[in-house]
């Protein structure tokens, strides 16, 4: 079975559940996912301090409506997960109409989509409603229903690790804590659990290790951080937050706090070898838990490679989210995309000269044409820039942005080089 085949027979079993920070469908959506990335599970306890946060409660609801004065029932949970706000506290009252306007959200902007709305830190309810149903309440009272739980319980961080040759680390991470979207739910933790079934099969022959948590968003990362941060600053070389990979949109890279760390350099070659133009700054105002990675205490080299990006399409955070937006055989290609980054960092070292005062003589070691022209090889040309750059300081990732050559150039040049005897590897 295709790759993108598989993708979409797990998005269809994950669908349905409502995902949150905490609670029983979080850890269902985890046990249906090991089964492709079986996860060592972290647990935090309500109350727990992490960093400058608290756990909170743990949530489940059983059911959640709204009743009409006609006897409609409307704002169903088990119609749409996203009608109830997340974290909503039980209810069980009548209302007037004035009285429950104080409690539904929609986005007159998008009169048909349902809105999605939480308060994990402040107690309260409230409904989400398409804006046209909402303009059609009538007068009279209502009745109010949320049968939902908030107790002392767990909040779960799950990760894996593929050993390598080397203790440093590549880290992926994403957050799987939202219900029903796609593109902003579904497309991270699928494309991220995948990437660790291709990657698994290397296992063995790989120079670095590869770790991968999937957690939710904010606290999760914050509360990962709180026990293993320190860590992670003394082994993580480079990271990615996937997420927002699963429309038809052109790739789009933000770079890591750092700028222009491993992670940012390999990303940026996958870019331009694949003439995808679109690369943005780090920015914390915005953004998933890239920001929790590159807070200033840690400020690990994580980026992030996406598709469309949050915020930037229109169904982000509604209902129209769904499954008409992804793109599964793209979503195979984000995987793709991924493993070639992975390739461009295991790649990657630096070069050192044996003969760095002048140019060495090429020919004698069968590196140069016994009868030169002004026409000039790929290889050669690509051959001039690691020799002059080939000081210990500069990456085959730096003097492949520097250059313009592909890293596969680079390579091949590099290793022929390096068997003349005149260049010695350096790792990272």
């Amino acid at each position: 079975m295709e790759i993108a085949a598989e993708i979409e027979e797990y998005f269809d079993k994950l669908w349905p559940l409502n995902r949150s920070i905490t609670g029983i469908d979080f850890r269902k959506s985890l046990e249906i996912l090991d089964n492709i990335i079986p996860t060592n599970k972290i647990s935090f306890k309500t109350g727990e301090k992490v960093l400058d946060w608290t756990i909170p409660s743990e949530w489940n609801v059983k059911e959640a409506y709204i009743l009409t004065p006609g006897g409609e029932k409307i704002a169903d949970f088990s119609t749409n997960n996203l009608h109830l706000m997340g974290y909503s506290i039980p209810v069980n009252e009548r209302m007037t109409l004035e009285e429950l306007r104080n409690h539904i959200f929609t986005l007159p902007a998008q009169p048909e989509a349902i809105p999605y709305v939480t308060s994990y830190y402040k107690r309260q309810w409230g409904f989400c409603l398409p804006h046209v149903v909402y303009e059609k309440l009538e007068e009279g009272e209502y009745t109010v229903v949320i049968d939902s739980e908030l107790i002392d319980g767990i909040l779960i961080d799950g990760d894996a690790l593929i050993q390598g040759k080397s203790e440093k680390e590549i880290f992926f991470s994403t957050y799987l804590c939202h219900p029903s979207m796609a593109n902003n739910e579904l497309s991270g933790p699928l494309v991220l659990s995948f990437l660790y079934r291709e990657l698994k099969k290397l296992e063995g022959n790989l120079k670095y290790s590869y770790r991968f948590a999937i957690l939710p968003e904010t606290i999760g990362a914050v509360a990962y951080l709180s026990k293993f941060g320190n860590l992670m600053k003394q082994r993580t070389i480079a990271g990615y937050q996937i997420t927002c990979i699963g429309d038809k949109g052109e790739f789009t890279y933000k770079r890591s706090r750092q700028h222009n760390s491993m992670a940012d350099r390999a990303a940026e070659q996958f870019m331009k070898e694949n003439n995808q133009k679109k690369i943005i700054d780090f920015n914390p105002a915005i953004g998933s838990d890239e920001r929790q990675w590159c807070s200033p205490g840690f400020n690990l080299p994580v980026g992030s490679l996406m598709r469309t990006m949050y915020s930037v399409y229109p169904e982000y955070h509604t209902s129209l989210d769904n499954k008409s937006l992804m793109d599964f055989p793209g979503m195979q290609k984000a995987v793709e995309a991924y493993l070639d980054i992975i390739n461009n960092i295991e790649n990657n070292h630096f070069y050192k000269s044996n003969a760095p005062y002048g140019e060495p003589q090429l020919g004698p070691r069968g590196l140069f044409r016994a009868i030169s022209g002004k026409d000039r090889q790929e290889d050669e040309l690509a051959m001039w820039w690691l020799l002059n750059y080939a000081d210990g300081e500069h990456d085959l990732l730096t003097i492949a942005n520097l250059s313009g050559f592909k890293m596969s150039t680079l390579i091949r040049v590099g290793s022929k080089i390096e068997e003349s005897g005149l260049f010695s590897k350096l790792d990272i």
